[in-house]
Order: structure tokens, then C-alpha cells, then sequence
């Protein structure tokens, strides 16, 4: 068989298929191939199961329907076993296998060329046609040069439990980008990688020689590397869209997706109220009917009756035969507009530092309208920084004044302290009470309307919510209070792919002063034009 042949072979056929985790149906219906050259990115919502269909192309069985797997398939997922005894070493060892394998049987098909043993030849061949279609020759050194690139542990006798979470993950990626197997899942690669290690990620996928798959919430990393978008977020008939033409393309085809939906939505729900005004009109026909003006006969009577009775019961037949087969479309965001005065001073902060995390003497003012993003490296003291500007941590050196009457809300990493036992809606309205907002203001969105938590959400209890869900509750609080001042912490840690790209869009009319710290690469590009404070770090 040739290199390209081999090269070729190498595939994941998906036909029809379907999963179900606790008793929800993920996705179903799903059919979809990866070979040779596919630059394939899963999105959705967190929970619309991303990671479920890593697996099944992995070794899963799905829930219906069936999966073929061809070639050498790894998985970078998010977690690591990392055993008690096993090593960096070990982990090299695994995950080239194949390739070492292949140098062995070289070794060993050459030495029975040397000497003269019959079939030699034919075995040396391939042997060595193994070997290149691996390049297992150079496996060892790419596996080297990525760990270094992203800066993880090259001891191979280090154990991989003496490592943090973030160490054993780069580690695992970079042996999986060294060994280059014929098919490679990614699951969420950019986390724990600085700017360098990004680079080289980035740089490494765009000239990967099999086939890739990744789930990430690295917009930038999608728009450079992907090319077609597996989209499990809802569609009509709950079978996921899948998009071509690179991010731009999925970005438009689903909003196109969502007008369509949208329009047949409404059409469906108007012919319905059309059959229920032309049943209730061929009811009141009829019960006038029984009602005839005085004198008139029994006959008339009774066949104007009998007219009636036909009518209404087509009427009541049409409507019953009527089915709405489109289900409610997902609400786009709806930011409620807080009615703050353009250029109105709201926020100040003078000197302000904190002992041990923020090091450096910080002076801001913030105004109506005015946008500011805070950058800077990990431990440079941002998240610290929007804590004490929200007066949520005293500085221990300067001053942060608010505006009287002016209010402020503050979107944190850490999910608020509410009762798991409580729903989203019932959470919803009683921070909403005890934020005040409900006081303050004539009116306030129900929490569907604001169209970042998904309906089947709003009545479960917090518990039973992701991580996912449990941000976007805190996001949507946030905007109900219309806050004159609003400050985000790194705000699309929680937010799918479409919804970030509402945010970013509302930041252009909302009338609020807006703060925002992010790592987002693509945010920080959709924001360059705003005021920048870079802190440094001790």
C-alpha cells in the first residue's frame, strides 16, 4: 500500500446518531464524516453535549445510530488520570507507540537483511514503509520540541500526580501534537496555555497533516484552524447544522438558521389564531342560530341550525388537524437599556492598591458610556482591581468613590452563594428584590425575555444546573438591574460562541460605563479601539 494510500484510509463516519445523558436528549440524527485534511469544530451551549461527541468518535458507543472508526485516533481531553506511579515518560511511551513500535520491526527487519534470511526483503520493505508513513524517525524530537514550546515537564522520570492540573495538561498536549495521530480530538486545548504556548498550538494545528476536531471556546483559535462547524445548539428538529466557509460561515448561516426559524415560528402560531378566531365565530354562529328572530319557522329554524353545526365542526376539525410542529425559537439577547446620561462622571478610583494583589497604585474614572478594558498577566491584581472598584474589597491604599444614586453591578469568576435548592427564576427575582432594582425601576425583564438562560432552565433548581447555566444566571441579574456602571470579569467563560458575539455587539449601544477584564483573544481584538489599563504584575 502507498504513503498516500495509507495516508487516506484513515476516517470517523457518524451515521444517524443520537445521545442521551440523564434521561435528556443531547443531539440525535447526527451524521458526519472526518478524514484526511478535516478541520472539524464542535459549539454550543455548554451541556448541549461537545464532549459527549469527542467520546463517541473517540471509542464511545452512542445512545442510536452508528459510528465507524478507521486509523489511529487519540483524545486530549480535559482531565488527566494520572495514576500513582505513571511518569511524563510513560505517557511519551503511550501515546507513540505506534511509531516506536515501528522503529523496533525496522531494526529488526534490517538485521534479518543482513543476514540473508528468506523474505528479508519483502519484510525490510515494509518495515520501512511503515516507518515513513509514520515518520517515526522524527517522532521522539517534535514530541521534545512541544513540550518545550509549551513550557512542560521534559523530565521523563517526573510522576505525573507530582504535576498541577495545568502542567499534566500541557503535557498530554504537547506529546499528542508530537505524535501526530491520523485523527486528533481536542477538547478545550487553550486552557492553561500563555501567549507563546498559544502560538504554537495555533501554528501547529494550521500545518497538521491529519485530520483535526476541536472544542473550544478560543474564537480566535476556531476562525485560524476551523473549517467546517458542528452546531449542537437547538435546531427544529433537533438534528445539529452543520456549517462550511470557516467561522464567518457558521456565524452568518446560523443567524440566517435563526431568522428562518423565527419566521416559520410566527407563521405557524398566526394560522393557528386565524382556525381559533374561525371556530370561536362558527360557535357564536351557532348558538345565535338557536336564537331566531320571533315568527320565524320551525323548518327555517332547524336547517339554519343544521348549517351551523356543519360549519362549526369543520371549523373545529381544521383546528384540530392544525398542528404548530415548529417549536419556539431560542430568544436572541435582549439587553435592557439603563437610561444612564452620556458623559455623566459615575466611578472614580484614586491610588488604589491591595497588599499581596495589586501592586501597583491605580487611578481611574469611569463616565456614562465610556469602555474600558483592563489587561495584564495572571497575578497582576485585574480581578482584585474590579472588586474593590464594585466595594466589594477595601483597598489598602487609596479611595473609590460611586456617584450618589448611581448604581454598579459586577459580573465575578466565582458564582454567588445561592441556594442550590432554589430555581433560576425563583433566584432570578429574589436578587433582583434584594438588589433593589425591582424598587428602582417600573419595569424589569422576566429572565426568558433576556435570552441568555435556555427556557428549560428557568425551573430547575441551581444544583441541578452547569457551571455554564449557573454564569449565564449571574450575567442575566447583572443586566436586569440596569446598572449605570458595569463591570465584567472575564465574561465569556460562560457564554457560547453566538451569545459572546451578542454581548460584544450590545457593548456598542448599551448606555452604561462598561469595564471589562478578558483574556479572550477575540474579544480583545473587538475592543481594541476602547481605553486600555495594562497592569503589571509584582
Amino acid at each position: 500500500m502507498s504513503q498516500v494510500a495509507k495516508k487516506s484510509s484513515f476516517h470517523i463516519k457518524l451515521t444517524n446518531v443520537s445521545a442521551v445523558r440523564g434521561g435528556r436528549q443531547l443531539f440525535s440524527g447526527l451524521t458526519l464524516t472526518v478524514q484526511q485534511g478535516s478541520r472539524l469544530a464542535l459549539v454550543g451551549e455548554n451541556g448541549r453535549g461537545k464532549t459527549t461527541l469527542l467520546r463517541i468518535m473517540m471509542d464511545e458507543e452512542p445512545d442510536a445510530g452508528s459510528a465507524l472508526r478507521q486509523g489511529n485516533i487519540a483524545l486530549v481531553a480535559q482531565g488527566l488520570d494520572a495514576g500513582q506511579e505513571h511518569t511524563v515518560g510513560d505517557l511519551i511511551a503511550e501515546s507513540a507507540a505506534e511509531a516506536f513500535h515501528a522503529l523496533e520491526q525496522l531494526e529488526i527487519a534490517t538485521q534479518l537483511l543482513a543476514d540473508g534470511a528468506p523474505g528479508a526483503e519483502a519484510a525490510y520493505s515494509t518495515a520501512l514503509e511503515r516507518v515513513l508513513d509514520l515518520e517515526a524517525w522524527d517522532a521522539d524530537r517534535k514530541i521534545n520540541l512541544a513540550l518545550e514550546a509549551l513550557d512542560a515537564c521534559t523530565d521523563r522520570q517526573r510522576k505525573l500526580s507530582s504535576l498541577s492540573v495545568g502542567q499534566r495538561y500541557r503535557v498530554r498536549l504537547a506529546v499528542m501534537l508530537g505524535s501526530q495521530p491520523d485523527i486528533l480530538l481536542l477538547d478545550e486545548p487553550t486552557n492553561h496555555l500563555d501567549a507563546a504556548a498559544l502560538a504554537f498550538l495555533t501554528h501547529t494545528l494550521k500545518s497538521y497533516p491529519g485530520a483535526l476536531v476541536l472544542v473550544s471556546h478560543d474564537r480566535a483559535l476556531l476562525a485560524d484552524i476551523a473549517e467546517t462547524f458542528v452546531d449542537l445548539d437547538p435546531t427544529i428538529d433537533e438534528v445539529p447544522c452543520i456549517y462550511s466557509s470557516g467561522y464567518q460561515g457558521w456565524a452568518l448561516g446560523r443567524e440566517a438558521y435563526c431568522r428562518r426559524w423565527e419566521q416559520l415560528y410566527t407563521q405557524q402560531q398566526a394560522e393557528e389564531a386565524l382556525l381559533e378566531e374561525a371556530v370561536e365565530n362558527a360557535q357564536a354562529r351557532l348558538i345565535d342560530s338557536w336564537r331566531p328572530p320571533k315568527g320565524t319557522a320551525k323548518h327555517q329554524r332547524s336547517t339554519r341550525a343544521a348549517g351551523s353545526v356543519q360549519a362549526f365542526n369543520r371549523r373545529l376539525e381544521d383546528l384540530e388537524a392544525h398542528r404548530v410542529t415548529v417549536p419556539p425559537p431560542p430568544q436572541p439577547l435582549h439587553w435592557p437599556s439603563s437610561g444612564t446620561v452620556a458623559g455623566a462622571s459615575l466611578l472614580r478610583a484614586q491610588g488604589v492598591e491591595v497588599t499581596g494583589r495589586l501592586h501597583q497604585p491605580v487611578s481611574l474614572s469611569l463616565a456614562g458610556g465610556e469602555r474600558l478594558v483592563i489587561t495584564g498577566p495572571n497575578g497582576a491584581g485585574k480581578s482584585t482591581l474590579l472588586t474593590v472598584l464594585a466595594g466589594m474589597l477595601t483597598p489598602s491604599r487609596g479611595a473609590v468613590s460611586l456617584e450618589a444614586n448611581a448604581q454598579l453591578a459586577v459580573l465575578t469568576q466565582e458564582i454567588p452563594d445561592w441556594n442550590p435548592a432554589h430555581t433560576a427564576e425563583q433566584i432570578f427575582r429574589a436578587e433582583l428584590h434584594r438588589s433593589g432594582a425591582l424598587a428602582r425601576h417600573q419595569q424589569i425583564p422576566d429572565l426568558a425575555e433576556l435570552g441568555i438562560l435556555e427556557a428549560e432552565a428557568l425551573d430547575t433548581q441551581l444544583g441541578r444546573l452547569s457551571q455554564g447555566q449557573q454564569g449565564r444566571l449571574h450575567l442575566a441579574l447583572c443586566l436586569a438591574q440596569k446598572p449605570d456602571v458595569l463591570l465584567l470579569d472575564e465574561p465569556t467563560n460562560h457564554l457560547s460562541m453566538g451569545l459572546v458575539d451578542q454581548v460584544t455587539a450590545a457593548f456598542n449601544t448599551a448606555a452604561s460605563a462598561i469595564a471589562v477584564v478578558t483574556h479572550d483573544r477575540q474579544m480583545l481584538a473587538d475592543l481594541a479601539h476602547w481605553q486600555h489599563l495594562e497592569l503589571k504584575p509584582l
